[in-house]
């Protein structure tokens, strides 16, 4: 990025992104993207990899959004790839907000299944965001393998993403409803019932199926 001295005020917004404040800096995201500027998509996208505060993160992804895919999209392609885990999440989230599908070769089964929850999640995210038609019964296939993994909230996370595949997510939760391990067997079962009733809240469903697990049941029985 070549920013002159005759350029006040893109140094001023570069300057602010760097700016102790998360005020500024938010001030400053929100000027870059109600004003696009090619030349602050690298450093937007690095600002992501490093900011602390969300809502400054919000803002940075929202003023990527603002700028051609052609000069975003590389950019963050290569994001998924770092080995910074906030990079990589941001960048995945920003990708969905694009909304673009050539970026669906890049959500690898190894994103859908960092190591990190927070990867993880927004992975399944952006997955259900960009899956070509077609596909999405393969994809809910790579999610099932997640099923038990981590704590409530990431749970949830997988279980609405399998949801939100509606029926492709069908034949890949019963599979699961038979696995040897008991926590993928009951999460399995807990989405199969938000799949079906998606009024019913998560806790309450997750209980149920625990329950029907530890009496050895696989919740078919009535079906």
């Amino acid at each position: 990025m070549t920013i002159t001295r005759q350029d006040p005020e893109a140094i001023r917004a570069l300057q602010g992104l760097e700016d102790g404040r998360s005020s500024v800096r938010l001030r400053s995201a929100l000027a870059v993207g109600t004003t696009p500027d090619p030349r602050f998509v690298g450093k937007l996208v690095e600002r992501c990899a490093i900011e602390p505060e969300f809502f400054v993160r919000d803002m940075l992804t929202w003023a990527l959004t603002r700028h051609p895919v052609s000069m975003t999209l590389p950019e963050l392609l290569r994001e998924v790839r770092s080995e910074r885990t906030q990079a990589r999440s941001q960048a995945l989230h920003t990708l969905s907000k694009i909304g673009d599908r050539q970026a669906w070769p890049a959500i690898t089964r190894t994103l859908l299944s960092d190591a990190d929850d927070e990867v993880a999640r927004t992975a399944w995210r952006a997955a259900v965001v960009l899956v070509p038609e077609g596909e999405e019964s393969a994809l809910a296939t790579v999610l099932v393998t997640q099923l038990g993994r981590g704590e409530r909230e990431t749970q949830l996370s997988l279980s609405r993403a399998l949801v939100a595949l509606g029926e492709a997510s069908v034949p890949a939760l019963r599979s699961a409803t038979t696995a040897p391990d008991p926590g993928m067997r009951a999460h399995a079962l807990a989405t199969q019932r938000l799949l079906r009733d998606p009024d019913t809240g998560f806790e309450f469903a997750i209980e149920e199926a625990k329950r029907v697990v530890a009496l050895g049941g696989s919740g078919r029985e009535g079906q």
